[in-house]
């Protein structure tokens, strides 16, 4: 289950005449989705439809989806067979990946949701509750979704993702009446891009406003933290761990790379060209980074004795020595669930002003970390 791990203006399309009717089609007065920093999808309007395109639904794909967001009661425009038709607003939904679910709770959609794949991943605490009592159904099973029970369940929509090609589960869903959207905010390269998938699901609920109004506050905060002055000598930065045979870390032109250059750090592996993650030699990485400043990113480990007894070379490094070594994962949830794999998509703003409080401790006096913990 993925608890994962940027500019186009849409165009508000004016009303259009249909022919056959004669009708006029007057645009959404109150409606409007602006983005600056998502490149993912764009959105028009055409009288009270909602024509949305997600336009890369996995990493490397060359075609995206297209989705038509009808009103309850409103005729269904004229489109081409490969659209997808949800009516909206949406009363009830199943998400497929953790970092959905804080989209739901900005939007006072909490209880909107009915059903997850795999509950125990789930930190919000509202979100928690509803699955206490009942009102979230576990939908999991060992390769997907337990149909079955989704069936049963009956959402007015599932927001899915996909990192390739494979829609198999997906078209399953669709061949039982059920309407899927795909969400791929995970390929935005800008923390903002990320965020203002907010706008995305708003779309469902018809409450464009509200998420332009919890965006935008995301957006000060972001860069309110980006202006604070960075040192002369940037501190430098390594991240990463051993899986297997090769140590993974993010790659130059990387969401978190990115991250990591607002907070006025030196990422020394910035000026790598990839947007994914580098599979490296320990050797290479011990000859680049071992007078790195800080080790920022640890995986799950939750101690310093924890990441030496994985592999005693990891206390060659000088972060390690100084203990400068900060794991991501200070909350979790009731379960388990990280709370930074859940709400950091959404909240890059807090990310930035954990970081700059780590390598800038007397930049932010009032700041307190909420998702970096220091290890001991």
């Amino acid at each position: 289950m993925r608890q994962s791990f940027v500019f186009i203006l849409c165009a508000l399309l004016s009303g259009c005449q249909q022919q056959k009717t004669e009708k006029r089609i007057s645009e959404h007065p109150a409606h409007h989705t602006t983005l600056n920093y998502a490149v993912g999808f764009k959105v028009s309007y055409i009288g009270k439809t909602k024509r949305v395109e997600v336009m890369y639904p996995f990493q490397g794909a060359t075609a995206g989806y297209t989705y038509l967001l009808v009103p309850h009661g409103e005729e269904i425009p004229e489109h081409d067979a490969t659209i997808r038709v949800i009516r909206i607003p949406v009363k009830s939904m199943v998400c497929t990946s953790t970092t959905h679910i804080p989209l739901l709770d900005y939007l006072d959609e909490t209880e909107t949701l009915t059903g997850f794949p795999g509950t125990d991943y789930i930190s919000s605490e509202k979100m928690r509750e509803r699955i206490d009592n009942g009102k979230i159904i576990e939908l999991g099973v060992e390769k997907g979704i337990n149909l079955e029970r989704l069936t049963v369940l009956k959402p007015d929509l599932v927001m899915g993702y996909s990192m390739s090609n494979d829609y198999g589960q997906f078209k399953k869903l669709e061949e039982l009446g059920i309407p899927v959207v795909l969400n791929s905010e995970y390929l935005e390269k800008h923390p903002l891009g990320r965020a203002e998938w907010i706008k995305f699901m708003a779309l469902f609920f018809d409450k464009e406003r509200m998420a332009d109004s919890v965006f935008s506050i995301i957006e000060k905060n972001y860069l309110e933290a980006k202006a604070i002055p960075h040192p002369k000598k940037k501190p430098t930065i390594m991240s990463g761990i051993v899986y297997g045979d090769a140590w993974f870390m993010p790659g130059g032109q990387n969401y978190n790379s990115k991250l990591l250059q607002d907070a006025g750090c030196q990422y020394l592996w910035e000026g790598d060209s990839s947007s994914g993650f580098l599979e490296l030699s320990f050797e290479s990485v011990y000859e680049k980074a071992n007078q790195a400043e800080f080790w920022i990113g640890v995986g799950n480990y939750p101690s310093l004795e924890a990441i030496r007894n994985a592999d005693h070379r990891y206390a060659k490094f000088k972060a390690f020595n100084t203990k400068n070594v900060y794991t991501y994962d200070g909350r979790r949830g009731a379960k388990g669930g990280s709370e930074f794999l859940e709400l950091g998509y959404l909240r890059p703003d807090i990310i930035l002003r954990d970081l700059i409080k780590i390598t800038q401790p007397d930049a932010q006096p009032d700041h307190e970390m909420y998702f970096y913990k220091k290890l001991e």
